[in-house]
Order: structure tokens, then C-alpha cells, then sequence
């Protein structure tokens, strides 16, 4: 996409956001759902996991807030609205099942909050933003799946909360790889910074904690 990116750039996109200096992690919907190819609504994305499961690393060794989501719906999908329609295999993601827990190579800890949303965004519906303001926050790195759902959506309203938005390429996934693709590009031509991992590491390893 060299060619493509050059037009855009000529064009005033795909400049920079760049890193800020109080960051959080957000881990988009690696759930069992997800996570396993079983399911309907899922794939293997065991080597985005182990990306995540390195930035989490990287991240909790600097005592720098992590946030992680789930999808859940009441029975009978009353709170599912016209989403359920469109995409039948969300009844899989029932309060109670399974399927809605974090994959365990990605588990939480004590103090990580877990948000239950019913959207797309990571931020519709939920306190994320208030909460990451909250917390001074001023950068959001974001891993998890899909690239060309949730996690696209999420950072379109990252950008729109005012947050630097950094999307950890190797660390996010989508069930087809032209759509994972396409929406990395238009991300960082819009939206924010898709960053290769090691890049996120070194931002991470160089934060100065407090005490």
C-alpha cells in the first residue's frame, strides 16, 4: 500500500499522533468467543494474544493503567437491539457462559476493570472515557479483535475522547486478513498511529514511574 499511502499523505492524511505521557492498555474483546475457532463468532488469533499478552507485560511492570472488554447480553437479547439481527451469532454471548470471559492467557488482575458493552466501541455505553480522564490519561494503546469492528470503532471514539490513539499492529486481529488490512490503513490515515509492537515496548520500558 506504498502508492496508497503516498496519495493520502499528499493529501494532508496519515500524519503522525504520536505517543503521550499518561497511558492506559485496552484489550478489545480477546474472549472465548473470539479466541476460539469453535465458535462462530471466532478465530485463531493466537499470535495477536501472545502480542497483547507481551504489552500487558510491558504495561503492568509500569504500573500503567489496563482496561479489558467483553460483549454480554441479558437472556431473551432485550438490551441486543437491531446489532442481533444483523449478526445472529451474538446470542453466543450470554451473561453466565463461558464464552464472554477473557482468554485466560490474557488474564485479568486484581484493580483491572473488565467493561460489559453491547456495541461495537469500547466506549459507547460504558465509563471508559470518564474513567481514563479520570486517571489523567492522555494515551490509549489498543489490542484486540476485530480490527475491522470493535477495534476500529474503538479508536475512532479514542480520537474523538481526545486521546493519543496508538492501535499495536501485531496485537490486533480479524477473521479475514483483506479487512485487517484495510482498516489498518484507514486507522492510521485517520484515527491514529498503527505502531509495530516493539515500538509500543520501548514507549512502555521508557515511561518514568511514579511513586
Amino acid at each position: 500500500m506504498t502508492e496508497q499511502r503516498t496519495f493520502y499523505q499528499q493529501r494532508g492524511f496519515a500524519q503522525r499522533v504520536g505517543f503521550g505521557n499518561r497511558p492506559a492498555v485496552l484489550i478489545v474483546d480477546f474472549i472465548k468467543a473470539f479466541t476460539d475457532p469453535a465458535c462462530p463468532l471466532g478465530a485463531d488469533f493466537s499470535p495477536q494474544v501472545a502480542a497483547a499478552a507481551q504489552l500487558l507485560e510491558a504495561a503492568r511492570k509500569q504500573r500503567v493503567p489496563v482496561h479489558f472488554t467483553t460483549v454480554a447480553y441479558e437472556e431473551g437479547f432485550p438490551d441486543a437491539g437491531v446489532f442481533i439481527k444483523k449478526v445472529p451469532s451474538l446470542a453466543h454471548l450470554k451473561y453466565g457462559t463461558p464464552e464472554i470471559a477473557v482468554d485466560e492467557r490474557l488474564q485479568p488482575q486484581a484493580g483491572e476493570c473488565v467493561w460489559v458493552k453491547k456495541y461495537a466501541s469500547s466506549f459507547f455505553g460504558t465509563a471508559l472515557a470518564a474513567t481514563l480522564t479520570a486517571a489523567r490519561c492522555d494515551t490509549l494503546l489498543i489490542a484486540g479483535c476485530t480490527t475491522s469492528g470493535c477495534v476500529r470503532a474503538t479508536a475512532v471514539d479514542s480520537c474523538q475522547n481526545g486521546f493519543h490513539t496508538i492501535v499495536v499492529a501485531e496485537a490486533v486481529g480479524d477473521r479475514a486478513e483483506g479487512p485487517h488490512q484495510a482498516n489498518l490503513f484507514d486507522i492510521d490515515a485517520k484515527y491514529g498511529d498503527v505502531v509495530a509492537l516493539v515500538e509500543a515496548l520501548e514507549y512502555l520500558k521508557g515511561l518514568r514511574t511514579e511513586d
